[in-house]
């Protein structure tokens, strides 16, 4: 069974990755018939926490002659588990959900690639990693990606070339998370999947849900088309519930480095379904955007970790 792990590993990242990929386009069709960014966020988390807590309930019944059916926690973690949910959920979901409504999803699926450039340089500035020349050439190659697809937004009269607020929200959705992995990334490996996922979701409803329940109380739910009803499932259970399960499920076996590189699925995804269905257009300088963006990240995963060099310097 050992022997699988990083088989199983692999294909859970690349199907995760998939399921993401094809959530942009979903989502976005969903949120301009009948579903609004505020409505959609506030479904995926509510409808996040049902899910993994029903989990719970169902691995409590089955390992009910346990000593221990289900992992406990703390009431400090607890706590704990509110502030992480702030970065990992609810600004990461807020920002990347509302984000793709304005935007398009070829835009927002290009966007997502530049976490592990922000991890880098939180990496340095929270945890110390030495930042090398490989990691700095990453940076920059990637910065001018960013800049280039948001320049390519502001100038674009069709809304299906993209739109710059929408373009920096899912920048600062892919920046939130990095601070997500960079703060809490030694607390969540304390637990495991669903423990972390239920007391996540969990406070990332507690803290939304106020805000957006008069909202989406007030929406002409009768007027929302079937297919609407059929992409947000498909967000909430896929691009939520499975991905999140299928994605930490990867990082436990996989280095931080073959994680990282599995961002390119997304876009690929992402941008074959939106131009087949006519959501999206890819264009050239997007084009030049999405190489610079991925040049960019492959020389920061393919850089020295602290570690590495530590490493190497007590073997010479």
């Amino acid at each position: 069974m050992d022997n699988n792990k990083p088989l199983i590993a692999h294909l859970s990242m690349f199907t995760a990755c998939a399921i993401w990929g094809l959530m942009s386009p979903l989502g976005k069709d969903a949120m301009t018939h009948g579903i609004d960014g505020i409505t959609m966020v506030s479904f995926r988390v509510l409808g996040g926490a049902i899910l993994f807590w029903l989990t719970t309930l169902l691995i409590s019944i089955w390992k009910r002659h346990e000593p221990k059916p289900i992992e406990r926690v703390p009431l400090r973690d607890r706590f704990l588990f509110a502030a992480a949910a702030v970065f990992g959920l609810v600004c990461n979901q807020c920002c990347f959900t509302i984000g793709l409504s304005i935007t398009s999803p070829v835009n927002a699926s290009i966007v997502t690639t530049s976490l592990p450039i922000f991890a880098m340089i939180l990496s340095f500035l929270i945890l110390r990693e030495p930042i090398t020349w490989k990691k700095a050439g990453g940076v920059a190659i990637g910065c001018a990606g960013a800049v280039t697809l948001v320049l390519t937004s502001v100038h674009a009269a069709d809304a299906k070339v993209g739109n710059v607020r929408g373009d920096l929200l899912v920048l600062g959705a892919q920046l939130s998370y990095a601070l997500f992995l960079s703060l809490f990334n030694k607390f969540i490996k304390k637990y495991d999947i669903i423990t972390v996922n239920r007391w996540m979701f969990l406070w990332a409803t507690i803290i939304i849900w106020p805000f957006t329940i008069s909202h989406v109380v007030a929406t002409d739910w009768a007027a929302v088309p079937l297919r609407t009803w059929l992409e947000a499932g498909y967000v909430v259970f896929f691009g939520t519930f499975v991905g999140y399960i299928l994605i930490v499920n990867a990082q436990k076996v996989l280095r931080p480095t073959v994680v990282s590189i599995y961002n390119y699925v997304q876009p690929a995804v992402a941008v074959t379904v939106s131009v087949l269905t006519g959501i999206g257009v890819f264009k050239p300088s997007q084009g030049l955007a999405v190489l610079l963006v991925f040049l960019g990240v492959w020389l920061v995963t393919k850089s020295k970790s602290r570690r590495d060099i530590e490493g190497k310097s007590i073997e010479g």
